[in-house]
């Protein structure tokens, strides 16, 4: 029986600090032997979101605490790690250079390869950490700072099909729930007043959904929300925002999907049919079960990452490693933190006012 690679993830992207450890089975199936995040959440709450400086100061109170309990949580030992991988982007470069640094020293201390990881690339893989995921398929990769569908080709072989030309989906949510009076990070509980009002009340703007293709934008809906906030008095107004918001954002994901189905059948010779929802937002329930349901309409397999790691993590950052790691793709120990890294490094800019669709 061969040994079967064990690699060291590290996370500190932005507001989590996260270390992992895992490897595979026989049959080549990963399997997580720790996972440990800790979340700057309290440290951030007064300010209404994360504020750079801090988190990069909180990423160096914990990281070697954080890595060392991923490895007691193991039961493995330190010697028998084969590799570490780090993100190197993109995120905040005072948050992306702590746990760059240690990771290269931690490899460079104990002579073994290190793997520089896309975070965004982690997101893309990460239902590999409890499914069989072949490729090509296409990715909906819904987060704090990315909205973009992406057909997938290989590890490392990505065509983006449609972006946010403004603001990131969760950015959105998180934006709304501030609006709407809730605690940083408050993006999560839009789903949870949802359930409460009426999501008929409030008819709100769609941008760009009859143009665009599979592009997204949400800074019109954002602004929509801030002129009604100003005149809701009373909870149960809130309750009806909140649901109209979650009803609106589920039919301009709908549409888009659609859409982006059709263009990712058009690029590729297809066995079979896989559509990966990944990224911090893939955790709304009411936004899983639409996709899911639209899956089954277009036959598609639709693939989530356990609700748990939808979020930022360092599994996901793992499994990139262990993919890279069998493919000897390392990297040297000068390799930069890049704050922007997307995953289609020939898509053009597609951010700003005067935009062209």
């Amino acid at each position: 029986m061969s040994k079967k690679p064990l690699i060291l993830g590290i996370e500190t992207s932005c507001d989590e600090t996260a270390a992992s450890l895992i490897t595979e089975n026989e049959q080549g199936i990963p399997i997580v032997l720790s996972n440990i995040v800790s979340s700057q959440v309290d440290v951030h709450k007064e300010f209404g979101g994360v504020v750079p400086e801090l988190a990069a100061r909180s990423h160096m109170e914990k990281i070697d605490w954080i890595v060392q309990k991923a490895i007691n949580n193991s039961g493995r030992k330190i010697e028998e790690i084969d590799a570490v991988a780090s993100t190197a982007g993109p995120g905040l470069i005072v948050c992306l250079s702590v746990g760059l640094s240690f990771g290269k020293a931690f490899a460079c201390a104990l002579d073994k390869p290190f793997i520089a990881v896309n975070h965004l690339e982690g997101h893309a893989l990460s239902p590999k950490l409890n499914s069989k995921l072949n490729y090509p398929y296409l990715l909906l990769l819904i987060s704090g700072g990315h909205s973009q569908f992406l057909s997938v080709k290989d590890l490392g072989k990505y065509k983006r099909l449609g972006t946010t030309i403004d603001d990131a989906l969760g950015e959105a949510f998180d934006k709304t729930a501030k609006l709407l009076g809730i605690e940083f990070p408050g993006g999560p509980q839009i789903e949870i007043l949802a359930k409460k009002g009426d999501p008929n009340k409030y008819d709100l703007p769609k941008p760009i959904f009859n143009k665009g293709g599979c592009n997204l934008s949400f800074a019109g809906l954002k602004t929509a929300i801030l002129k009604i906030t100003k005149k809701i008095k009373t909870d149960q107004e809130k309750f009806d925002l909140a649901a109209s918001f979650q009803k609106t954002v589920e039919e301009i994901l709908y549409k888009k999907t659609k859409i982006a189905f059709s263009e990712f059948e058009k690029e590729n010779k297809l066995k079979e049919k896989i559509f990966v929802v990944a990224g911090g937002v893939a955790a709304n329930k009411n936004i899983r079960s639409m996709l899911i349901n639209l899956c089954e309409e277009e036959n598609y397999i639709g693939m989530f990452p356990p609700i748990e790691l939808c979020g930022d993590n360092a599994a996901m950052i793992a499994i990139v490693g262990l993919e890279k790691f069998k493919l000897k793709q390392f990297s040297e120990l000068n390799h930069p933190a890049k704050p922007r890294w997307p995953l289609d490094e020939s898509a053009a800019f597609l951010k700003g006012a005067g935009v062209k669709l």
